[in-house]
């Protein structure tokens, strides 16, 4: 008698096995299927993301390099603006320094 109840315990066993490796194959299924769905909205928020700051650099490109000209112009004034400054400076304080280079040059030291 006790092989006939062994052997029905044994069964239940294995019958509780296979629903086990259901459940877990079941949960793996899901698992991947989340695990792919995820994966494909990361790569469409990757790509909204990519379009907007494509769309920001373009329009910063197209702010900027319609001004260039302005910033050519702007460029210009400063640099003949520091010119004509260096010009002033220069002419000021020459006579200073010629009288300072003569008083070196003819002053003799023993």
């Amino acid at each position: 008698m006790e092989a006939p109840m062994s052997q029905g315990g044994i069964q239940h066993l294995l019958s509780a096995e296979q629903e086990a490796q259901h459940i877990v194959n079941d949960a793996r299924n899901a698992k991947m299927a989340r695990l792919k769905q995820a994966k494909e909205e990361a790569d469409r928020t990757i790509a909204e993301y990519q379009v907007q700051v494509e769309h920001e650099f373009q329009r910063k490109v197209e702010g900027t390099s319609g001004d260039s000209s302005s910033n050519v112009q702007r460029l210009e004034k400063e640099t003949e603006a520091r010119i004509s400054h260096l010009k002033h400076e220069s002419a000021r304080i020459s006579h200073d320094i010629i009288n300072m280079l003569l008083k070196h040059v003819t002053t003799v030291k023993n």
